[in-house]
C-alpha cells in the first residue's frame, strides 16, 4: 500500500507544510516524522509538539542510533574518529538524517512532501531508492527533475500528446497543444518547455504528467487519483509565516529577528535563517555570533568540539570568533553586506536572498 510521509525538520517551511496538508488535503493519511540528532535548539522541541497538537496525531521521532547510550551526533561523531562535519564531508546528512529515514520508509512504496517554497531555485533531496518520489507542493512544478527529465524526452512527445487530447482536460488550449508538440533542442531546452506549459495552464500539466506517472514504477502509479494535480498554489516567504502563525503552532523563536547595536552605533537585525543543529557548519559568521549571544551554553558546547586541529569553519575558531573585537567586526560586516545587497538586488523576494541561506546546505536538514 503507497504511504505518504512528510519530514519535519525543525525548520518553518516543512512545519508550514503539515499544516497546509492538512488543512488542504485532509483525505490524505500523512504519516509525519522527525530525524533527531539531539543537538536540536529547544526551539525545535517546542515546535514539533505544537505540531502533533495541531496535526491530532504522533509526528515518528527517528533515531540514528536507538541502541547508543549517548546522542546520535555523538555516536556517529565516534564513530567516525572524531572527525567534525563539514561542507565537504556531510556524514552527518546521510547519518542521522537520510538514513533514518530510509530505514523508517523500508520497501513500502512512499510519496515524500517536501517543503520547498515558489521562491525558491532549488530541487532539494532525491532519494535514490526507486519506491520514493518526491512532491513539492509549494512550488508551480510540483514534481521533481527526474520525474521532468523523463516525461518530457522527445520520445515520450506523442504519448503526452495523447493524454492531453483523450479528454484529460475539459477545454483545449491550442497554445498548450502547440508547446507540447515541440520536440526539445539545443535552441528549445527542457526548462523552456516546462515553463511554457506551466505558463499556459499548470493544472493540465499536472494531469498529464500523472497519466504518463501510471505507465512507470514510480510509487504514485500505484494511484488512480491524485488531489495534488489540481494544485496551482505557489507560496513564497511570506505565506509560511502566516501559516505558522494563523494556525496558532507560531514561528520558531530562532527565526525572529532581534535588533543589535555595535560600539560604532550602526544598527542591525540578526536571527537564524536554519534549523538542524545549532552547530550547523553551514551558519553565517553572524549567525555563530547569534548564537554566541542568544544560546551561550550552546555556543560552549559546540566549541569543545573543536580540537585536535578539527573546527566547525575552515578560517576561523570559534574562541577567536567570539572575541568582542571580533564580534564588532563581523555586526559591521554583515551591515555593510545588507545594505549593499539592498541598493543592489531588485526582487520581490529580497527578504529571502538577504535573510536567509538555506540553499546552501542539505535540504533533508533545513526545510
Amino acid at each position: 500500500m503507497l504511504r505518504h510521509v512528510l519530514g519535519i525538520s525543525g525548520g518553518k517551511d516543512s512545519a508550514a507544510l503539515a499544516i497546509y496538508m492538512k488543512d488542504k488535503y485532509p483525505s490524505l493519511n500523512v504519516d509525519y516524522y522527525t530525524s533527531d540528532t539531539g543537538k536540536e535548539l529547544e526551539e525545535t522541541y517546542l515546535l514539533i509538539e505544537n505540531l502533533e497538537n495541531f496535526l491530532g496525531k504522533k509526528i515518528e521521532k527517528l533515531s540514528a542510533a536507538s541502541n547508543s547510550h549517548i546522542n546520535p551526533f555523538d555516536h556517529h561523531w565516534k564513530l567516525n574518529g572524531f572527525y567534525l562535519p563539514s561542507a565537504t564531508a556531510r556524514w552527518c546528512t546521510k547519518k542521522l538524517k537520510l538514513d533514518p529515514f530510509e530505514k523508517f520508509v523500508g520497501t513500502d512504496p512512499v510519496v515524500s512532501y517536501v517543503g520547498i517554497r515558489g521562491d525558491e531555485d532549488r530541487e532539494g533531496y532525491i532519494s535514490t531508492k526507486t519506491n520514493i518520489q518526491s512532491i513539492f507542493p509549494f512550488r508551480r512544478n510540483i514534481w521533481s527533475e527526474d520525474v521532468i527529465s523523463k516525461a518530457l524526452t522527445n520520445n515520450n512527445k506523442e504519448r503526452l500528446l495523447d493524454y492531453y487530447l483523450s479528454g484529460v482536460t475539459d477545454k483545449k488550449s491550442a497554445r498548450f497543444e502547440s508547446i507540447l508538440s515541440q520536440s526539445l533542442s539545443i535552441s528549445f531546452q527542457q526548462s523552456q518547455k516546462l515553463n511554457l506549459l506551466l505558463d499556459t495552464n499548470v493544472r493540465d500539466f499536472n494531469r498529464i504528467i500523472f497519466e504518463y506517472l501510471k505507465t512507470t514504477s514510480y510509487p504514485l502509479a500505484l494511484e488512480t487519483i491524485f488531489p495534488l494535480i489540481d494544485n496551482g498554489d505557489v507560496l513564497v516567504r511570506d505565506d509560511i509565516f502566516r501559516i505558522l502563525r494563523e494556525s496558532g503552532v507560531g514561528v520558531p523563536a530562532y527565526y525572529e529577528k532581534k535588533a543589535f547595536e555595535t560600539e560604532e552605533g550602526n544598527r542591525g537585525e540578526y536571527s537564524r535563517s536554519r534549523s538542524g543543529c545549532f552547530f550547523c557548519f553551514y551558519q553565517q559568521k553572524i549567525e555563530w555570533v547569534w548564537l554566541y549571544e542568544n544560546h551561550t551554553a550552546k555556543f560552549f558546547e559546540a566549541m569543545e568540539y573543536e580540537k585536535d586541529g578539527y573546527t566547525w569553519q575552515q578560517d576561523e575558531r570559534l574562541e577567536d570568533l567570539i572575541n568582542p573585537e571580533r564580534i564588532q567586526q563581523i555586526k559591521e560586516d554583515y551591515i555593510i553586506k545588507t545594505a549593499r545587497n539592498k541598493s543592489k538586488i531588485k526582487s520581490p523576494y529580497l527578504l529571502d536572498i538577504l535573510d536567509e541561506e538555506e540553499e546552501v546546505g542539505c535540504a533533508s536538514c533545513f526545510i
